[in-house]
């Protein structure tokens, strides 16, 4: 109160009426600002953190607030984090579509190389399982790993070749060039282990990878990937049918290509970082 009335009183004055001592005042003042020297930056960090459903942490965080030309340390950004109580979501395991062989295997020629110098040189892939209320939906995509993007993908209520792992094929070719044919690395997935599959990668020129049995880290990109989406758009929203499902899925992916800052990537998103190696 004698801090609002100061500029229309004298503070002696305000003093004796409020019944403080002059040290005491301009200690709890001086207290006061220290208190609020981070009001503002707390204040744009909540707001980064709230506009991303909680998927940033204080790396990325960190990261956006550079971009919108603030000099900020890391370490003081996530110091404030934890005083706010804000912290990135843990990562959950994925589901698994490896049932023995039933075809044959591909030898794995990605070998980790998770790495990519261009565009459609690498891509991997995977299928991923979703319960809503007792029913299923699948998610079968493909990822470029120059960039992180979904290239393409596809959701079924059912698992079956045609109907996924097809239909999420024919997309994505459809984003080739002429002469591109790039690796497509998968698990030993039963789907990629058909007869079928290996003809549709043979028609189009494109080299067939595949993990070592049980050796989730073979398909590490594709793994992270799955957990960055559950984490961060299944796990955050209630969903009462598939049709809910498959629209927030949809909208996830454009979010992840088009906005989500990898950083990795310059703190570029994986269509921003694509844009500009490419001078488009």
């Amino acid at each position: 109160m004698i801090a609002g009335l100061r500029q229309e009183h004298r503070v002696g004055v305000l003093l004796a009426v409020a019944g403080l001592s002059r040290s005491t005042f301009y200690y709890h003042l001086k207290a006061q600002g220290v208190a609020d020297k981070f009001a503002g930056l707390k204040a744009r960090i909540n707001a980064v953190y709230a506009r991303h459903k909680g998927r940033y942490g204080y790396r990325r965080i960190t990261a956006t607030l550079r971009q919108a030309g603030e000099c900020v340390n890391h370490k003081t950004v996530q110091k404030l984090m934890q005083t706010m109580g804000l912290k990135s979501l843990v990562r959950p395991k994925k589901y698994r579509s490896y049932r023995g062989e039933e075809g044959r295997v591909a030898p794995n020629l990605l070998a980790r190389q998770f790495e990519a110098e261009r565009p459609n040189q690498k891509w991997v892939t995977d299928v991923t399982e979703f319960n809503v209320r007792g029913r299923k939906l699948y998610l079968s995509p493909v990822m470029d790993l120059y960039n992180g993007e979904i290239v393409a993908y596809e959701t079924s209520t059912s698992p079956l070749f045609g109907g996924l792992v097809r239909s999420m094929f024919q997309k994505a070719i459809r984003r080739l060039s002429p002469g591109e044919q790039p690796l497509l690395h998968s698990d030993q997935g039963w789907q990629y282990q058909q007869s079928s599959y290996r003809r549709m990668l043979a028609e189009h020129g494109l080299v067939q990878s595949m993990s070592r049995k049980a050796n989730c880290l073979d398909n590490a990109a594709m793994e992270s990937w799955f957990a960055t989406l559950k984490t961060e758009c299944f796990y955050l929203n209630r969903y009462d049918s598939i049709d809910q499902l498959k629209k927030a899925i949809g909208q996830f992916i454009h979010y992840y290509n088009h906005q989500r800052i990898r950083l990795k990537l310059q703190g570029m998103s994986p269509v921003q970082y694509r844009a500009q190696a490419l001078g488009v």
